[in-house]
């Protein structure tokens, strides 16, 4: 939820009622992964799950709060798979409203091997987004950071300012988009 740039994401895993061998060990919060760690990963969790992504863009992140616009990217990710399950377990303290019965878990990556799943599927599915970003906004280090606040991504909007990609609400966008706004 914190990158200053780019769509929210989200992902649905359905596990198989008999895992692949692996999968269980070394799936956790996909954001503390080596990223060729989580990218092996989620090709195994592509290969023997069930799996559903959703987006939230960035005027609806604008528009809704990272919040809300987390809940209905979990909403498009659940409404995305082949089968819908009969009960969901949402990473969180909230739950958006998916058509079955849900529980909310904190720390739900680190708790639940099926969040844990949709974790890695939904960063690699985003990492690479924007990774092709990159080549539309160069400049940013979009492939190198995902769009998250480096130094290198705040050097470039200092010097850049800020693209259609970036969250306006966000810090230091917000304040990035009024020093731009003042300029012009």
């Amino acid at each position: 939820r914190g990158p200053w740039a780019g769509p929210g994401g989200a992902a649905a895993v359905i596990l198989p009622r008999r895992l692949a061998r692996g999968l269980a060990a070394g799936s956790d919060d996909s954001k503390t992964l080596a990223r060729e760690r989580r990218a092996a990963l989620c090709a195994a969790i592509r290969a023997t799950c069930t799996i559903g992504v959703g987006e939230a863009s960035v005027a609806e992140i604008d528009r809704l709060n990272i919040l809300g616009a987390a809940l209905l990217a979990m909403q498009r990710a659940v409404a995305a798979l082949p089968r819908a399950p009969d009960h969901a377990i949402v990473d969180g303290n909230a739950c958006p409203a998916l058509g079955c019965a849900a529980t909310p878990v904190v720390a739900g990556d680190a708790r639940c091997l099926a969040v844990a799943a949709a974790s890695i599927v939904a960063k690699v599915t985003r990492d690479r987004m924007m990774t092709a970003f990159a080549a539309d906004f160069p400049g940013y280090g979009w492939e190198r950071n995902a769009g998250y606040g480096t130094p290198e991504h705040l050097a470039a909007l200092k010097r850049l300012g800020p693209t259609p990609l970036h969250r306006a609400h966000f810090a230091p966008v917000a304040q990035l988009v009024f020093a731009f706004a003042e300029i012009a």
